[in-house]
């Protein structure tokens, strides 16, 4: 194999030169970049600047883990997913997944812990999914953002490989973060 091309045993890197928003609204802005490559060609280059994205569940003792099934417009699909939403201004990550938790699925975690953050196409956005989870949480009623889902199942971790083998599991980072969870909760890792 070649090696990769380098300067001062750095691998050489693109450069953004200036970059401007093109549109914006209060969720994400499209932005128009241009990056000189190592070689010295420039080339324009979009990127979607997107707030961070706090995502949580919780697993209870009998090792299921609390899923929401929904229908997604923009691919026309259904699957599996964790709560989520992004964060709000003055908000922090775990306060947002805790917020995000409890309005989508009507139960409020115990102490989040965090699991992952993720970047899932940083070759077009500079997204940061932040994952946590709990070990306990306690129902406070039906959720406020019920639109947001068809239904909230407690769902064995054991079946979790197979969902995501089959698809039912489309979000990169629900499948990575479920995936994480089953080897945590499996007795085959631990995190730091």
């Amino acid at each position: 194999m070649a090696p990769y091309p380098s300067e001062g045993g750095r691998t050489a890197q693109w450069t953004k030169q200036n970059e401007r928003t093109v549109y914006a609204n209060r969720w994400f802005r499209v932005n128009l970049a241009d990056v000189e490559l190592p070689d010295g060609r420039h080339l324009d280059h979009f990127l979607i600047r997107l707030r961070p994205v706090a995502v949580a569940t919780v697993v209870n003792g009998a090792n299921e883990v609390l899923l929401l099934r929904r229908h997604r417009f923009i691919t026309d699909s259904w699957g599996w997913e964790l709560a989520a939403g992004v964060v709000e201004d003055g908000e922090d990550a775990v306060g947002a997944a805790a917020r995000e938790l409890e309005e989508e699925t009507g139960w409020r975690p115990g102490p989040l812990r965090h699991l992952m953050s993720t970047e899932p196409s940083n070759g077009l956005t500079d997204a940061r999914h932040h994952v946590y989870w709990a070990d306990e949480g306690e129902y406070v009623g039906h959720p406020v953002d019920d639109f947001e889902s068809d239904r909230r199942e407690w769902v064995p971790l054991g079946l979790v490989p197979d969902l995501i083998a089959r698809g039912e599991v489309p979000a990169a980072t629900m499948a990575a973060a479920l995936l994480l969870l089953h080897r945590l909760r499996s007795g085959q890792d631990t995190l730091p």
